[in-house]
């Protein structure tokens, strides 16, 4: 009898911590920086990774982000996105790894690989092989979320208020004249009438969606509402330059 007892008791623990999958989840944070980066969203990964959760199904946001009241309320209705590097000398190595609002992992990917030499293109590479885990597992949204803590009242104090969200505000800037694009092997570059480049783009797997670099600074090209936005990190300010492009 006592056997059967801890077997049922083992039997109810594995199946509560098995139904807690993304399904349970409609919400993902994404940080605007990862742990081994050194600058936010370095080599465009951030938003690229955004993205990439947002062709899954998953409604993404950053988690300095304004976002929903539902959210906003309790986060554990969400999963939290975090990409891991291990150090190789001739490969880039990335994992991605989603938890829960207490830490457990949900879901972990294979090991995305790339050999690419330049940092950019071997980092978006890697990702993207360990997305191939994430695209591989079948994800409904169920409307259910078995990850939230057990909260202890205490009646002799009234609770703090949760503090609002405070969302980014980007500072804008008007485009400083037409830039023409030119086809390359992954994406385009973008050249003023000098000629001379301005930006390069690198496709991602979204449409209207491209990894950019200018220089040193690296961020994100799309296309919202007809218009082309440059958008990236200043001295952990969001800029948003406003381009007028020619394909």
């Amino acid at each position: 009898m006592k056997r059967n007892i801890v077997l049922l008791f083992l039997l109810v623990s594995w199946a509560g911590y098995g139904q807690n999958t993304i399904n349970n989840y409609k919400y993902v944070l994404v940080p605007e920086k990862f742990d081994f980066s050194r600058e936010a969203n370095q080599y465009g990964l951030n938003f690229l990774a955004k993205s990439l959760l947002e062709n899954k199904g998953f409604s993404a946001y950053f988690d300095n982000q304004d976002i929903p009241k539902d959210l906003a309320g309790d986060r554990c209705n969400a999963l939290k996105a975090e990409v891991t590097q291990r150090k190789a000398i001739f490969a880039t190595n990335l994992t991605l790894v989603l938890k829960d609002c207490q830490g457990n992992i949900v879901f972990k990917s294979k090991e995305g690989k790339s050999r690419e030499k330049d940092y950019g293109a071997a980092y978006e590479e890697a990702l993207k092989d360990a997305f191939k885990s994430l695209n591989d597992v079948p994800y409904t949204y169920t409307g259910t979320t078995n990850a939230r803590p057990r909260q202890t009242v205490d009646t002799t104090t009234a609770p703090s208020p949760v503090p609002a969200t405070t969302p980014v505000a980007a500072e804008q800037r008007e485009p400083a004249g037409t830039l023409y694009a030119q086809a390359t092997a992954n994406g385009f570059q973008l050249i003023d009438t000098t000629p001379k480049i301005v930006l390069t783009l690198l496709k991602t797997s979204a449409p209207d969606y491209f990894i950019a670099s200018k220089g040193t600074t690296n961020g994100i090209v799309f296309k919202k509402t007809g218009e082309w936005f440059f958008e990236y990190y200043s001295d952990g300010k969001l800029i948003s330059e406003k381009l007028l492009i020619k394909f």
